[in-house]
């Protein structure tokens, strides 16, 4: 019986499914360095923005991740995978450009929706349409390939980031959103959906076929414990990451006196930054995809309590640092260790799922991410505020302590607990 085909394709020929994902890793990867490169130091600068309004901008974008984040995977798991990442990377593209041609707080916070909007039509389905194209069997590795072209991607976007800044301070966003519209175009000619079957015709008009996936997500999350812990953790990472992600070109920026760097402009300081610390991070991601079994639940979450002791103490000491050297150094183990520990959680999380509500539950992974930043942004924001931008850091660091605890959890009961189809 021949395979039913996606909804959405065009008569052209496709590009090989592992091919697409690298571009559209490295690609994405690239513009997201552009942008946050230089976008505190441009909505400070330009913009005239506060640490607390800073921290505002990401909960508006995060609040839009919640709201939308389940009905856009479930779009993905009824409809099209293929179909949620092109309308979520062309609405990315515009979002970038509304911000970087109006440097004023109210469009900036619109840009956030456009781009919240889009985050979640691309965030669960991606991950979901490569396991569908290469089996779950291949997907760790993939990922993990997938965060080295990334890495790449970002290496080469540091430096296009602080050239165009060099020339004028908004020229990375406009130019990264215009970069994303033609990804998005890219993407509808040559990326291929083949593994994936869309509901079929006569249910798909109806509200029933969503409410079913929805409710078999929510059921396998309610029934599996894990899936819980998971999830948990994932609403720490969230209210831990959105302090660091907003506030450390700031605190570098504002706390310390950035070394001469003779003709160049003291903006270049964060390419160098940005530069050694994705070279880093690849170098990190390759010793994780040797070493560690992402095959093995238990073996995953081993490396992931590892991997996260390592991540508290360098958020603290990047918050504690006294000198410019310190807090780079710190920066730079920030930034390794997170690069490590991200495929290994979305390979972790992807052990086991039912492909008919994978990109339901990588939603509500992200969703749960979301969440966390809600609620974590405003609180860290009014810290910065109120005491100094190395407060949040060190705030952040212990807003993400409990992931130990549930590492700790997940190990104890070993492989007794993992099955979550």
């Amino acid at each position: 019986m021949p395979k039913k085909k996606s909804v959405f394709t065009l008569p052209t020929k496709k590009l090989p499914a592992y091919t697409v994902y690298a571009i559209l890793t490295s690609v994405s990867a690239l513009i997201y360095t552009m942008y946050s490169t230089i976008s505190a130091v441009y909505r400070v600068t330009n913009a005239g923005l506060n640490p607390l309004q800073l921290l505002l901008v990401g909960t508006v974008l995060e609040g839009t991740v919640l709201l939308c984040e389940i009905p856009t995977g479930l779009v993905a798991d009824i409809y099209s995978r293929r179909l949620s990442i092109i309308i979520g990377v062309l609405l990315i593209g515009v979002g970038f450009l509304l911000e970087g041609l109006i440097p004023r707080f109210q469009t900036i916070l619109l840009a956030q929706v456009l781009w919240g909007i889009g985050s979640t039509f691309t965030s669960g389905a991606e991950n979901a349409w490569i396991a569908d194209e290469v089996g779950e069997t291949n997907v760790g590795s993939v990922y993990l390939r997938g965060s080295q072209t990334g890495q790449i991607g970002a290496l080469v976007g540091t430096f296009l980031s602080v050239g165009l800044a060099s020339f004028q301070l908004n020229l990375p966003i406009i130019v990264g959103g215009n970069l994303f519209i033609g990804l998005g175009i890219f993407l509808l000619i040559t990326m291929p959906e083949q593994g994936f079957i869309p509901t079929p015709q006569e249910k798909r008009n109806s509200w029933q076929a969503m409410g079913h996936t929805l409710r078999s997500g929510v059921q396998i999350v309610c029934q599996k414990p894990v899936l819980i812990t998971v999830l948990a953790i994932s609403a720490l990472y969230g209210m831990a990451s959105e302090g660091f992600d907003r506030l450390w070109e700031v605190h570098l920026w504002k706390n310390f006196t950035l070394p001469n760097l003779g003709q160049f402009q003291p903006i270049v300081w964060f390419g160098i930054i940005n530069a050694v610390a994705i070279l880093l991070s690849i170098v990190a991601v390759e010793f994780v995809r040797r070493r560690v079994n992402m095959t093995s639940h238990v073996g995953a979450a081993r490396a992931l309590f590892t991997i996260n002791i390592l991540l508290i103490a360098s958020l603290v000491t990047f918050g504690l640092a006294g000198n410019f050297v310190v807090a780079v150094v710190a920066y730079w183990a920030v930034y390794l260790l997170r690069a490590m520990n991200n495929p290994i959680y979305t390979a972790w999380l992807n052990q086991k799922l039912d492909p008919n509500v994978r990109a339901t539950v990588f939603s509500a992974s992200s969703q749960f991410n979301a969440l966390g930043q809600i609620i974590g942004g405003p609180i860290l924001g009014a810290i910065g505020k109120v005491m100094s931008i190395g407060a949040v850091m060190v705030g952040a660091g212990i807003v993400l302590s409990p992931v130990l605890l549930l590492y700790a959890r997940i190990l104890r009961r070993g492989n007794s607990q993992i099955d979550i189809q």
